[in-house]
This record gives C-alpha cells, sequence and structure tokens, in this order.
C-alpha cells in the first residue's frame, strides 16, 4: 500500500470529494483508510456503565485506498505514488508530479 499512517491524503470520489485529511488508520486486509474529518457517520449509542457518552455520536468510517490520493508535501498537490531504490539500499516513495522523495 502506498498509504500509510499520517500521511496527508485528498479524497478524489464520494460525498466528500475535494477534502483533505491526515490517516489516522489503515486497514490493510480491507483496503481501507481512516482519515480525520471524511466520511462522517451518526452512531447510535446505548448508555452504559464505564462506556463513553449515549446518544447520537459523530464518528469516522473508513474509506476505501482507491478514493483517496497522497498529497505532495512539496507541490501540495494529490499525486500518484512512484517507489525508488537509493545507493543505501532503502525503497522510497516518491511525488510522480514534482519528483520530489516523500520518505
Amino acid at each position: 500500500m502506498d498509504i500509510r499512517k499520517n500521511d496527508e491524503v485528498a479524497v478524489i470520489r464520494g460525498d466528500d470529494r475535494g477534502k483533505r485529511g491526515k490517516v489516522n488508520r489503515v486497514i490493510p486486509k480491507d483496503e481501507r483508510v481512516l482519515v480525520t474529518g471524511v466520511n462522517m457517520v451518526k452512531r447510535h449509542m446505548k448508555p452504559r456503565p464505564n462506556v463513553r457518552q449515549a446518544g447520537i455520536i459523530e464518528r469516522e468510517a473508513p474509506v476505501h485506498i482507491s478514493n483517496v490520493m497522497l498529497v505532495c508535501a512539496k507541490c501540495h498537490k494529490p499525486t500518484r505514488v512512484g517507489h525508488l531504490v537509493l545507493e543505501s539500499k532503502s525503497r522510497v516513495r516518491f511525488c510522480k508530479k514534482c519528483r520530489e522523495v516523500i520518505d
């Protein structure tokens, strides 16, 4: 997967198209990511002892990874991700638009 935790991503499909946010969690098994402020759903929580607040709670739901693109830190545009092997034999990601190394 080209997207990792704490990356900034832009939503390119769906109701939240155009929004940007930080990746909180990556779920590789389902190919989904949890992005702050994106795909907000309302959850009805029953009151229970020693558990969070009850009532209607808004929280983020996972988004499929194909619906988000990584935002380059240098050019600030959503971009595809390329992979490059450096002389030190380490594999890094780079921005396909400005050719800047992301990692």
